[in-house]
């Protein structure tokens, strides 16, 4: 039985599932403000023009349209809610509210013997071909969903597995769900809302919405999708019942991430999600529109041209020598930057029509600690790499310079103004060099330790870099960059050792090992603090060893006739810290791609500060496509980041990505979304007891236990939220960052002319580009 997936962010830096946005009813403030509210331009809809045609980029076209797929993607949920039923979306601070375009009310109604759920239908609410929306609908995607048909390939079926029946209440307009089990996330369930012609028997779930939707109900309808020219059309629907849609087509254009600056100079787009990279061009071409240099932004010529594509040819030259086949590659690459440099001022000169409208994702970003094996597998390392870290200081690199609040993430499954949210990281502890010193002697890692290696291997600059296979080396050609493999920590030729006095120079005493006990009976202490039960055993948790890691930790290579063993050569470790005569060195895999230099970053800056603790980081940079697939989710990894969008949903979609690996037949380990492989039998508990507790309270008191018991296995270590940085022309109202909101389709437009507010919309149909 599948369970509700949530994706990794580690790649994706488009939106996380947009939804349509409708303030609505709730409990109190009580989890506090966002971090960061949306940032939309909010127009009345008087001032918004009706018509016109709106360009949003996307990362690329959806391989379907059931959400409820595996190959679902963010374009899949963004069409979803635009031309689905959303019973429930999201209000600015990522909390559920009902939609009351599709809901008059939903709410439990009995709770015992069984938790039942009624819901009551806009008695306007239709389909685009006339039916009525009902209860016909909910049950066949409760069939389809619930995971005791195997002909369904469902990606998730969270909640639906806990249903046991679902019923037409006492009109046509009332929906009566009844669970099997209680189920505190039942808001989770039918949004979207497929009709039961894509739910109702297998072959059209699993193939007839995968290019097509022919029935809908949302503001939009789904028009033409064309894979060629990398769109989807959205047209005004004409049977929706509630506010129409302001424009008459948003389409959906596939544009990578390098090349959006491009695509909104050209006018290929109106809206598109940017990093930085891009923000910064805006900015600064907004800045140059009133500079006399008036080209000020084209990049700086070369003084001669010549001379420095000589240089660069001859810096290749001697690093590939003289294969043909990659001077082509760099000769075609040459001549696609000198096209790009011929491009700029133009585009430069576009952009300043351009604004960037920034918030937070509804997303962050974490320090991953492979615990299967290494070093990583002792909790006191992982409490130490985690204790070494300012993780202020981290949230201000990347959020600072934004002008967004750089507030480090308190909670593993939740966000700041979500109502699950509590700063948790007391249960861990603030950064404290003393105290990461402490657990790492405990552990048995001394400064100045004895290295043992074969005679002739090399260290720091002189060792051969590592490389997947899939990334260029340092010395792949002119301009490319150091994609290889760094040592921090070895990188002077001093074994480690701090240049100067000025080095940050920790204290040379190490704390004998009751320290560290008594440091860790007090992480569990704060745990119990913060409402986790007391007397608790600490629930270490011990996995399995990578295949080959024992035996290459013992020094053996496992062969039944090995060879002779090398000349041994020793030398000490310095101001690192080793012990059985390895240095601690962890492996730090991060992604290269050109939307990834924020994490690269702060992966650098990250190594710099376990550095100070003695620890060494072996970075690797890795193709994207890689990154995930073939380091983190295989576990060939010891540090990542990566990010993991928020949910509103914590009991139902967070116990997957901290439940405890659990050994398979064939000895390999179950991990579900756990990438860390850090999880306790207890942290496990009070997912569970979580998700059937119907006092929401009181649920969402559970939740925040098992944050507590997360923080203190310091599997995965909170950053920061992430940034979202939406580039958009000034008069397009009512869209950009939308923080942890779900979009308003139907709200979104163009703004009218000053001079034509309040005198109709006869000048609201030219083109708004």
């Amino acid at each position: 039985m599948s369970r509700k997936r949530r994706r990794p962010l580690a790649l994706l830096t488009s939106g996380v599932l947009a939804l349509p946005l409708l303030a609505g009813c709730g409990s109190g403030d009580d989890a506090g403000p966002a971090a960061a509210g949306p940032d939309i331009a909010p127009t009345a809809r008087e001032k918004v023009a009706d018509g016109g045609v709106l360009r949003w980029a996307v990362d690329s076209l959806p391989d379907t349209l059931n959400a409820f797929q595996a190959d679902a993607d963010a374009t899949t949920a963004r069409i979803a809610g635009a031309v689905l039923p959303q019973l429930f979306t999201m209000d600015a601070k990522g909390r559920p509210v009902a939609n009351p375009d599709f809901l008059e009310k939903a709410q439990i109604v009995e709770r015992e013997p069984k938790q039942v759920v009624l819901y009551k239908l806009n008695q306007q609410a239709v389909w685009s071909d006339g039916r009525e929306i009902g209860a016909a609908d909910f049950v066949s995607q409760w069939r389809a969903l619930s995971g005791k048909d195997s002909a369904y390939w469902t990606a998730r079926n969270a909640g639906y597995e806990r249903i046991e029946k679902i019923e037409k209440g006492k009109t046509d307009l009332e929906v009566r769900v009844t669970f099997l089990k209680p189920y505190t996330d039942w808001r989770s369930l039918f949004s979207p809302l497929y009709p039961k012609q894509v739910t109702g028997t297998p072959d059209a779930f699993n193939e007839g919405a995968r290019g097509t939707l022919k029935v809908t109900a949302g503001p939009f309808n789904l028009g033409a999708v064309d894979k060629k020219t990398g769109t989807a059309a959205l047209t005004r629907n004409p049977r929706w019942w509630g506010r129409p849609a302001k424009l008459d087509t948003l389409v959906l254009t596939a544009v990578p991430r390098a090349e959006r600056p491009a695509a909104l100079a050209s006018g290929k787009v109106d809206l598109a999600e940017v990093d930085r990279a891009g923000a910064d061009r805006i900015e600064r071409a907004r800045k140059e529109a009133g500079s006399p240099a008036g080209a000020a932004g084209a990049p700086a010529p070369e003084a001669d041209p010549a001379a420095a594509a000589a240089a660069a040819t001859l810096s290749w030259a001697a690093a590939h020598g003289t294969d043909e086949a990659k001077a082509a590659a760099e000769e075609e690459l040459r001549a696609k930057a000198q096209e790009a440099a011929a491009r700029y001022p133009a585009e430069q000169a576009a952009l300043r029509n351009f604004t960037v409208r920034r918030s937070l994702e509804p997303a962050y970003t974490q320090l991953a600690l492979n615990g299967a094996s290494g070093p990583l597998a002792d909790e006191r390392v992982r409490r130490a790499v985690a204790r070494a870290l300012d993780r202020k200081e981290l949230a201000e690199l990347v959020l600072k310079p934004l002008g967004l609040p750089a507030r480090p993430v308190g909670s593993h499954v939740a966000l700041a103004g979500q109502r699950a949210y509590a700063d948790n990281s007391d249960a861990l502890g603030g950064q404290d060099t003393k105290a990461a010193q402490a657990l790492l002697a405990d552990a048995g890692w001394r400064r100045g330790g004895r290295i043992t290696e074969p005679a002739g291997a090399k260290a720091g600059p002189e060792a051969e870099p590592q490389d997947d296979g899939k990334t260029p080396s340092a010395a792949s050609g002119p301009g490319t960059g150091n994609d290889g493999l760094y040592i921090v920590g070895q990188d002077d030729g001093s074994n480690g050792e701090a240049r100067g006095a000025a080095a940050d120079q920790p204290s040379p005493v190490l704390a004998p090992a009751p320290f560290a006990a008594q440091q860790k009976a007090l992480l569990l202490a704060q745990a119990a603090a913060l409402s986790v039960s007391a007397g608790t055993p600490a629930d270490a948790k011990g996995a399995p060893q990578r295949a080959g890691d024992a035996d290459e930790a013992d020094g053996a290579d496992g062969d039944a006739s090995p060879a002779p063993a090398p000349a041994q050569q020793t030398r000490t470790s310095g101001s690192m810290l080793a012990k059985d005569g390895r240095m601690l060195t962890l492996r730090f895999v991060v992604p290269s791609g050109p939307g990834s230099e924020a994490l690269r970053t702060v992966g650098e800056r990250i190594s710099q500060m376990l550095r100070r603790v003695g620890v060494n980081t072996e970075t690797t940079k890795v193709s994207d496509e890689s990154f995930f697939k073939d380091h983190v989710a295989s576990g060939q990894y010891d540090l990542a980041l990566y990010s993991w969008p928020a949910t509103a949903y914590p009991a139902t979609d967070a116990r997957p990505i901290f439940a405890k690996p659990e050994p398979a037949a064939d000895g390999s380990l179950l991990v579900e979304q756990n990438y860390t492989r850090v999880g306790t039998d207890h942290i496990d508990q009070l997912f569970d007891q979580a998700v059937g507790e119907l006092d929401e309270e009181a649920s969402r008191e559970l939740i925040r236990k098992a944050d507590a018991r997360i923080w203190a296995a310091a599997g995965s270590i909170p950053l920061f939220q992430r940034p979202q940085l939406v580039a958009v022309k000034p008069n397009v109202a009512n869209a950009g960052a939308f923080g942890m909101a779900s979009p308003r389709y139907q709200d979104i437009g163009w703004k009218k002319p000053a001079k034509a507010a309040g005198k109709g919309s006869g000048a609201a149909k030219e083109k708004n580009r």
